[in-house]
């Protein structure tokens, strides 16, 4: 099954995410979608981004390695990822996306045993697999928090960095 999220801008900060719709964690594609739109932050307020993944984790904010991971990603200016997951970022266009920033996720073809979790695929238009993301189920509010993500790999530079482009 296929599920789409249209988010008409991208949030700058925590406050503003939580003023979006989505960011009630009410659906795993929402709890996704924001997990994307916090990694965006990064390049410009890692500490900012690191509120948003925690607000979105629950009750299980980022460890010091988690930072570190994140941080270890986004070296020599790898900036463009987590925007290559949103419908017409291709290396082309240096992974602008097109307006609204549309994500389509789809279930995983990698099931989870355990009740309570789900796994969502979703695109980048840098890599040829989908990329991953594991989300977690709270029974007793019905909230979707993100358990894991492996949205960061590398995927195609974009154009303007690429010397043989």
């Amino acid at each position: 099954m296929q599920y789409t999220v249209v988010l008409r801008s991208l949030p700058k900060n925590l406050n503003e995410m939580k003023l979006l719709p989505e960011a009630n964690l009410k659906t795993p594609e929402g709890t996704a979608a924001m997990t994307i739109a916090a990694l965006c932050v990064y390049p410009s307020d890692k500490e900012e981004c690191y509120r948003m993944l925690d607000f979105l984790r629950g009750p299980r904010p980022l460890s010091n390695y988690e930072k570190q991971f994140i941080r270890d990603r986004f070296m020599d200016g790898k900036d463009y990822i987590p925007r290559s997951y949103f419908a017409g970022a291709i290396p082309g266009n240096d992974y602008t996306p097109s307006e609204p920033y549309t994500l389509i996720f789809s279930d995983s073809a990698a099931k989870i045993a355990e009740e309570g979790y789900r796994k969502l695929d979703i695109h980048s238009g840098g890599a040829d697999s989908p990329r991953q993301i594991m989300l977690r189920n709270k029974p007793s509010t019905g909230e979707w928090f993100l358990w894991d993500q492996f949205l960061l790999a590398g995927i195609r530079e974009p154009v303007s960095k690429d010397p043989w482009a």
